[in-house]
C-alpha cells in the first residue's frame, strides 16, 4: 500500500518530480508526537542519523522531523529536510517563553518575523545586534526574517477554529490568547525577569526560543516559505523551569493542534 501511495505521489508531482509537501519541525518529542499520531501511510527515512517521517496528514503530504534543541541542530535538520524532501513550505511547531508581559502559559504566538537575540558584538554594557550574511553571496540577511505572509494568514485563520487547552487549574485559567508577533531565538534558555524585560524593550519581541531563527535563516536563504508557531510554556522568568514542567505538555499540544488545522486548510486552498 505504501509503495503504491508514493508511486502516485511521484506521478502527480510538480516541479522537478516533487509533490507539494509540507515540512513540519519541532525541537522536542511532545512538539511533534500529536502530529505523528495523525499521519497516515508513514514511511521512515533516516538521513545522517536524523529520522524523518513521510506520510499524509489530513489529506496533505508531509514530512515531519525533530530538529533537536538549539540553533545548530535546527539548521542541520532544516537543511537536510530541504535538500532531500523539497518541501513547498516549512512550519515549526513548539513551545516558547513569553516575552510580552501580556502573554501567559498556553497562549500562542504566530511569528510574523523571526531573528536572533544573541548574534552580534558584545560590548561591556550591551549587545550590538548584527545581521547575518548569506555564505554564498556575502549579502546581508534581514535582521528579522519575515515569515511567509500567506502562511501567517493561514495560521491565524486556523487558530480561530482550533480548540485550545487551558493551562493550569481549569477553574482559574482563561482561554488561551492567539497573537501575531516577533519571535527571537538564541542558544540560551531565558529564566530572568531582567533579561526578558530587555528583550521586550529593546527588540519588541513577543516570545523567545532556541531554534526558530536558524530554521528561518535556512529557509530564507533557500527561498522556501516558512512560519514559526509557538505556544507559551512559561514567562521566561526566574520560575521558567518550574512553569515549563507544569505547562509544557499543554503548550506543545496547543501548537500541534493549530498546525494540524493549518495543514488541513492548505489542502483546501
Amino acid at each position: 500500500m505504501r509503495s503504491v501511495f508514493w508511486l502516485l505521489i511521484l506521478i502527480f508531482s510538480g516541479t522537478e518530480g516533487y509533490a507539494q509537501v509540507t515540512g513540519i519541525l519541532g525541537a522536542f518529542g511532545d512538539e511533534t508526537a500529536l502530529v505523528l499520531t495523525q499521519v497516515q501511510d508513514k514511511k521512515e527515512v533516516v538521513i545522517q542519523q536524523i529520522h524523518f517521517t513521510q506520510g499524509v496528514l489530513r489529506g496533505r503530504p508531509v514530512v515531519v522531523a525533530l530538529s533537536g534543541i538549539g540553533k545548530v541542530n535546527a539548521a542541520i535538520t532544516t537543511t537536510l529536510m530541504l535538500e532531500h524532501f523539497r518541501p513547498s513550505e516549512v512550519i515549526f511547531t513548539g513551545i516558547a517563553g513569553a516575552v510580552d508581559p501580556a502573554l501567559s502559559p498556553g497562549d500562542l504566538v504566530i511569528g510574523t518575523e523571526v531573528g536572533y537575540h544573541d548574534y552580534g558584538a558584545l560590548h561591556p554594557d550591551s549587545l550590538e545586534h548584527w545581521r547575518t550574511r548569506n555564505p554564498i553571496t556575502n549579502a546581508s540577511n534581514p535582521l528579522y526574517f519575515p515569515c511567509d505572509t500567506r502562511l501567517v494568514q493561514l495560521a491565524y485563520a486556523a487558530s480561530q477554529t482550533t480548540k485550545l487547552e487551558k493551562a493550569g487549574d481549569m477553574k482559574d485559567s482563561v482561554v488561551p490568547r492567539i497573537v501575531k508577533g516577533r519571535i527571537v531565538t538564541g542558544d540560551e534558555f531565558i529564566s530572568s525577569e531582567a533579561a526578558t524585560a530587555a528583550l521586550h524593550r529593546q527588540l519588541q519581541a513577543a516570545a523567545t526560543e532556541m531554534e526558530g531563527g536558524a530554521v528561518a535563516q535556512v529557509c530564507w536563504q533557500q527561498q522556501v516559505p516558512f512560519v514559526v508557531i509557538r505556544s507559551m510554556s512559561d514567562k521566561a522568568s526566574s520560575n521558567a523551569h518550574m512553569d515549563m514542567q507544569s505547562f509544557y505538555h499543554v503548550a506543545a499540544r496547543n501548537s500541534a493542534n493549530l498546525v494540524m488545522n493549518m495543514v488541513e486548510m492548505l489542502v483546501k486552498k
